[in-house]
């Protein structure tokens, strides 16, 4: 569960203070690191995109009668400047998938985000209007929510656990979450028990280059 010595002031792993009587917690996890960073922090591009670049770095600098040796030597410094910048970012990626635990109770989503500075996002359920799930592979996706009334989270303060593009109007994504469709249906569930059982109205689904499953996402009065 995340439960590391940077976060044991927390009254629960992933809870600032201790749930009201009578609430409990249905589910929690955290992102997959390797899939945040691809999707976040783009690193199959970026591996692809300096891979190019050396490729093209070797064709504008060979010469006739050019040694091996002085190409190569060339090309091993781009090599490490770019490894640098991925591992970096891979770190980065690692460290915010620790430092990240989603909560589902039967009242509320609650984010524990940040890696140096940790934030703590409380989202009521009757305050969540609809919830779009995006299954990528292998079970591993993303679930956006979005938020009823004029109150906003900034997408700043919400980045890498924001919904991309919506910069205007921020909306709280779950990132990188194996099983998705299950924490869908338990959302769901959850969900209609805080709106009285009032059913759901048709899935609103971001496009996907896998299957998904037939699972109610969207969430409406």
């Amino acid at each position: 569960m995340n439960a590391h010595h940077e976060h044991e002031f927390e009254a629960a792993p992933g809870l600032p203070e201790a749930l009201p009587a009578g609430e409990r917690i249905l589910w929690q996890g955290s992102p997959d690191w390797r899939t945040l960073g691809n999707e976040a922090f783009h690193l199959r591009r970026l591996a692809l995109y300096f891979g190019l670049m050396l490729a093209l770095q070797a064709v504008f600098s060979w010469e006739p009668g050019m040694r091996a040796a002085t190409l190569l030597g060339g090309l091993a410094f781009s090599a490490v400047l770019a490894s640098l910048a991925l591992g970096l970012l891979a770190l980065i990626a690692w460290l915010s998938a620790r430092t990240t635990l989603y909560t589902l109770t039967d009242k509320r989503v609650v984010m524990r985000v940040g890696i140096v500075l940790t934030l703590t996002f409380n989202l009521p359920l009757s305050g969540i209007q609809a919830a779009r799930v995006r299954n990528t592979r292998h079970g591993i996706g993303n679930i956006a929510l979005s938020l009823r009334g004029p109150d906003r989270i900034a997408f700043l303060h919400l980045w890498p656990h924001a919904r991309p593009w919506q910069v205007n109007n921020p909306e709280p994504m779950l990132r990188c979450l194996p099983n998705v469709d299950a924490l869908g249906r338990q959302l769901e569930a959850a969900w209609s028990a805080v709106h009285s059982n009032k059913p759901m109205h048709a899935a609103q689904r971001d496009p996907a280059p896998a299957p998904q499953a037939n699972l109610p996402a969207a969430i409406s009065p």
